[in-house]
């Protein structure tokens, strides 16, 4: 029996296991303290302790400082396999998940898992369960079939994905740097599609811009004692979007859409009546930037904007970054990741995955930043973040499949 076939008879022997584990992982809501959780301690300790249960080499420990956490620290996990060459084959998948929601929405505890019609249910199922089992059953696979990884495999579970990576990735890349070589190959199974036929290897900045606009309230009957912040908040929203598209009109056929994107998106509450003028208003826009465009030229348009309208009303204008990231160049299309992952996925799913950009953010751009190419990709439903998230269980294995068939170089 070739090793392909002898990969995918011990996955498929193992898809109770992986299923069971991932219902464990959703029992353990490793929600960020600034999101009002624990953090990712108590998952960390389960994986450490399901690792060597595994028969896999114990997890090396990075802990980020972090004083809102238990015990003031979020823990990062990494595994390491050596491989027969050289070379290093690295797989991110993220211990934390993003809040359960409205929890009228869900038909069941969010943090119980309900296996049901080929699917698990519960928060983090998805996001990013899936992968971190099938990234850790795939190298169960090669070693309990005694098959050795074509290069070294590190498995890294990481903190802090859903609101920045600051206390994860990002304290790998700035506080442990000699973990990383741009000869590495980055796989970030955290986004795709249901065929599993897209590759991601570009993404566009995102830009997120809070304005406040402050002026004088008065009552309804008087405008002329006051300075109408909802007028200039009005104008200087549109004024904003027309000047924006109007200076970056670039394209970029990697993308859907192919532009960069200049969207107002939330307005706080301002007065509770009708026949009060307000005098503070604030509102948001969401940017997402094409890497040819730099959020400084950006902030720049913002600025002018802002002056014009002080200068014309009087009101007075704020602004601050609810995100602003930097430009990552696009992973070449070629790049060994990229070749090794789409070989791996026609030859489980027969089909050859298209390759692009996205508007929305991973942390593979991080170590594209680094100049170290990295590759996203994952077939999943798309639930992430929705009440009933779940996961598909036919994804799960594929996924271990293609992992593992990445790991050998199949």
């Amino acid at each position: 029996m070739e090793v392909r076939e002898r990969l995918d008879r011990r996955i498929a022997e193992l898809e109770p296991e992986m299923v069971g584990t991932l219902c464990d992982l959703v029992a353990l809501p490793a929600v960020s303290p600034q999101d009002g959780g624990l953090g990712e301690g108590a998952k960390a300790a389960y994986l450490e302790k399901k690792v060597l249960d595994l028969g896999l080499p114990p997890c090396e420990r990075y802990d980020a400082p972090d004083p809102e956490a238990p015990g003031g620290v979020r823990p990062n996990l990494v595994v390491r396999v050596p491989g027969t060459g050289a070379g290093r084959l690295w797989f991110f998948s993220h211990m934390d998940v993003v809040p359960e929601g409205d929890r009228s929405l869900w038909t069941q505890d969010p943090f119980v898992a309900q296996v049901r019609d080929g699917r698990v249910y519960g928060r983090g199922a998805n996001d990013n369960g899936q992968e971190l089992v099938a990234s850790l059953y795939a190298l169960k696979a090669l070693r309990d079939l005694d098959l050795p990884p074509a290069f070294e495999i590190c498995l890294a579970f990481v903190a802090d994905e859903e609101l920045g990576s600051r206390y994860g990735i990002c304290h790998l890349l700035d506080r442990h740097p000699e973990l990383f070589s741009p000869q590495d190959l980055v796989l970030v199974p955290d986004g795709g599609n249901e065929e599993g036929s897209f590759i991601e290897i570009a993404e566009k900045t995102p830009f997120w811009l809070e304005v406040t606009v402050e002026g004088k309230q008065v009552h309804g009957s008087r405008p002329d004692l006051g300075k109408n912040a909802c007028r200039g908040a009005n104008e200087l929203s549109v004024a904003l979007d027309r000047a924006l598209h109007r200076a970056f009109p670039e394209t970029d056929p990697l993308f859907e859409p192919p532009v960069s994107t200049f969207e107002p998106t939330r307005r706080l509450p301002n007065v509770a009546n009708v026949n009060t003028i307000p005098g503070r208003e604030v509102f948001c826009f969401d940017c997402r930037l094409l890497p040819s465009v730099h959020p400084d030229a950006v902030e720049g348009v913002v600025r002018e904007e802002i002056r014009r309208l002080e200068e014309t009303t009087g009101l007075r204008v704020t602004y601050r970054f609810v995100q602003k990231g930097d430009p990552a160049p696009p992973t070449d299309a070629v790049a060994p990741v990229v070749e090794r992952l789409s070989r791996a996925v026609k030859d489980v799913l027969g089909k050859t995955p298209r390759v692009g950009g996205i508007g929305g953010g991973t942390c593979a751009a991080f170590f594209r930043v680094q100049g170290i190419p990295a590759a996203v990709w994952a077939q999943e439903s798309d639930t992430a973040h929705m009440p009933e998230e779940y996961t598909d269980i036919s994804h799960l294995v594929h996924e271990a499949r293609v992992f593992a068939r990445m790991m050998r170089d199949l």
